[in-house]
């Protein structure tokens, strides 16, 4: 386990009680972002048949649009740790959810040229949010509540982003800009969250009372470690995973008999899973920095659930499986970006890393998936694939999960 770095030394030096004083003022502040990471961008799916009778946009031109935020996450999240150097995490997430208004607001103009670009400015946004997230929370929480904390996080992303799902047709039917005041409707959650973090930057509240003038040694992505590469691999399995099944378990559950309707229904259902299996990680590693064994079952619970969708009939159990399996990764995955770090400088760089390579895989899978299914004309060599890789993230996550830190040496 490597020393302490120098940032989170000075971190240590502060006063217990101010720590626990600007703890519940953190946490808070982290869910209203938490809030904001997807929110803008899982009602798209839910609209895209209204988008695209009403612009013309091809069915191509669609996919393109729903790809487009994952493309923008891979492509900004190198850039994050440089920019979190220059600016300081606080006053670089205040950037971050002013741009993230602003991308809200181009989107809905009527235009679609400014459909693709307030997609591509509020997408650069949620990228910075989501990397900065692993940092603010390392730098804020006791170490021993880290996962908790990313938990928590997760789970009210996941329920914000069914929030989005359900509410975005019946707002676009009811409000008089269509489905453009309805891929609005975000912004309701990014000025609060805006307005937090104006606050708290003006308070000073996130630079260590120590030393309120001082910066921390900037950093780079720790691409040399061995670790951050077994953190990055299990972030990019899992999001494969995820985003494999959010685009292509109707079409496979329809391929099994199912209406469409039903298909839609069980597709709330593996989210609901994945909530009640996100919140229920913290009471399971309760008190355990070592989640060798938890990040490997849950991956074989995905494993497991993609080879039952091969079964007649197992719709429900398969859901479930991935359900509760993918819900576990996602959480552990963003926990292990603060967790293996030393400082929270540090965690801002590793999740950088892990998010670069894990939203381009994530990117890629579900458009390869796709391709197979055309060449082969079933689901079964895509099923048997994707079993074979959550394998693989079983091994990445037992690995990951170890009760260890990157040494500092690694990010220089």
């Amino acid at each position: 386990m490597s020393t302490p770095s120098p940032t989170e030394s000075e971190h240590a030096s502060v006063a217990p009680s101010s720590i626990r004083a600007g703890t519940i003022g953190a946490i808070i502040a982290i869910l209203l972002v938490a809030m904001n990471l997807r929110a803008t961008l899982t009602g798209v799916g839910v609209l895209l048949p209204a988008i695209e009778q009403d612009t013309g946009l091809t069915s191509a031109w669609g996919g393109a649009l729903t790809t487009l935020p994952l493309v923008m996450f891979a492509v900004t999240s190198p850039f994050v740790v440089r920019m979190s150097n220059r600016l300081g995490t606080t006053r670089l997430m205040v950037v971050a959810l002013a741009v993230l208004a602003l991308g809200t607001v181009v989107r809905s103009v009527p235009s679609l040229a400014s459909l693709f670009i307030g997609t591509i400015i509020l997408s650069a946004a949620i990228a910075v949010g989501n990397v900065l997230l692993p940092s603010v929370v390392r730098q804020h929480v006791p170490a021993s509540h880290v996962h908790i904390v990313s938990s928590i996080y997760v789970t009210v992303m996941a329920l914000i982003a069914g929030v989005s799902s359900g509410i975005s047709v019946p707002l676009a039917n009811a409000l008089p800009g269509g489905w453009r005041a309805a891929l609005a409707w975000g912004i309701v959650l990014t000025i609060p969250a805006l307005v937090v973090w104006l606050l708290r930057l003006r308070r000073d509240s996130f630079v260590a009372p120590a030393r309120s003038d001082a910066k921390p040694s900037p950093v780079r992505m720790p691409w040399k470690s061995a670790l951050a590469w077994q953190v990055s691999l299990y972030m990019g399995l899992q999001s494969l995973v995820f985003y494999t099944i959010i685009a292509w378990l109707p079409s496979i559950l329809i391929g099994t008999g199912m209406t469409a309707s039903q298909s839609g229904w069980m597709l709330f259902f593996f989210q609901g899973m994945g909530i009640l299996s996100s919140l229920s990680l913290p009471i399971i590693t309760r008190g355990r920095q070592d989640q060798r064994y938890v990040a490997a079952i849950v991956s074989v619970f995905v494993a497991a659930g993609f080879l039952v969708l091969l079964i007649p009939g197992q719709g429900i159990l398969a859901c479930m499986l991935l359900g509760l399996g993918s819900g576990g990764a996602l959480a552990l995955a963003m926990s292990f970006q603060s967790q293996r770090a030393g400082g929270y400088v540090e965690a801002a760089a590793l999740a950088g890393m892990a998010q670069t390579i894990g939203y381009l895989v994530a990117a890629t899978g579900p458009l390869l998936l796709g391709v197979l299914h055309t060449a082969t004309g079933a689901w079964t060599s895509a099923l048997f694939i994707l079993s074979a890789l959550s394998i693989l993230m079983a091994v990445a996550g037992y690995q990951a999960g170890r009760d260890r830190r990157i040494p500092h040496s690694a990010f220089d």
